[in-house]
């Protein structure tokens, strides 16, 4: 299990599975790369995961500049392959696969991504999402603007989180998940800001590679606003609801993702157009 540098920064990595298809793997904030290991598993025959660290996160170093997170961690997801891989991403690490698919498209053969974060996309299309967006995060704004990590913590977890209550939190994770707010915010200017210049530049209708946009029956709204706005840019996109998961489906829910990765990455693709159910 590798920690080296990458794109000028230390990074924990480490390779998972033994099937033919070569994947990198990109998890989401304040977790880590472990938090494949079920999707892997039940991928085992299908594909070789390389898995990393993000920038702050497990036992990569800490995260404290220069430049711009998603752009940082998308310089690591490059540096990690050196040939055209499917790409898996959930959340922010969704929104890294896509950054890569738009600035390194030969590295990748295809796109799965769960609940890619990319608010820009959603409240350019549905302004009118915006007051609830924001009401949702209220908790999490108020906790950073009174510098108060831990609350800012709750009011996160309480909308993006997997469903466990703040308190039922062993303390070692409410006490790390706290450190971790400054890497929320330090993601916010690519998130909501468009900083990759992705949606601005049009270059999402520019990719080219076959993707796939995973959601959860039970996330907030806003999820499906991106996915229904990712859909209309990406020139071939399939969409798949996964039933009785939420924003964390990948960790909670492995085994159906995992089911809609292997349809998706099947020789027999005839049903990919379908729409999300509703």
């Amino acid at each position: 299990m590798p920690r080296d540098a990458r794109a000028g920064r230390r990074v924990f990595w480490h390779v998972m599975g033994q099937g033919p298809r070569r994947a990198l793997a990109i998890h989401c904030s304040m977790s880590h790369s472990g938090a494949w290991a079920g999707v892997s598993h039940a991928l085992d025959d299908l594909l070789t995961i390389t898995a990393f660290d993000l920038p702050g996160h497990g036992q990569s170093a800490a995260w404290g500049g220069p430049g711009e997170i998603q752009a940082a961690s998308t310089a690591i997801a490059a540096d990690l392959i050196d040939g055209p891989a499917d790409i898996l991403g959930h959340s922010f690490g969704a929104t890294v696969a896509l950054r890569l698919a738009v600035e390194h498209p030969h590295l990748v053969r295809s796109l799965i991504l769960y609940e890619p974060v990319f608010f820009a996309v959603a409240l350019a299309d549905r302004p009118d999402l915006r007051a609830g967006h924001e009401a949702d995060m209220a908790g999490y704004a108020a906790g950073m603007a009174r510098g108060d990590m831990a609350a800012a913590a709750r009011g996160f977890l309480s909308v993006w989180g997997g469903g466990d209550a703040w308190e039922a939190l062993p303390e070692t994770l409410r006490t790390r998940m706290a450190a971790q707010m400054p890497l929320i915010e330090a993601a916010a200017p690519a998130l909501y800001g468009d900083a990759g210049g992705m949606l601005a530049s049009g270059a999402l209708t520019r990719i080219t590679a076959p993707v796939l946009l995973m959601e959860g029956a039970r996330s907030p709204a806003i999820v499906g606003a991106i996915n229904d706005g990712l859909a209309a840019r990406l020139p071939d996109a399939a969409r798949t609801r996964i039933k009785g998961a939420g924003h964390m489906g990948p960790i909670t829910h492995p085994e159906p993702v995992a089911a809609a990765i292997r349809a998706f990455l099947s020789p027999d693709r005839g049903t990919r157009h379908s729409p999300a159910p509703g």
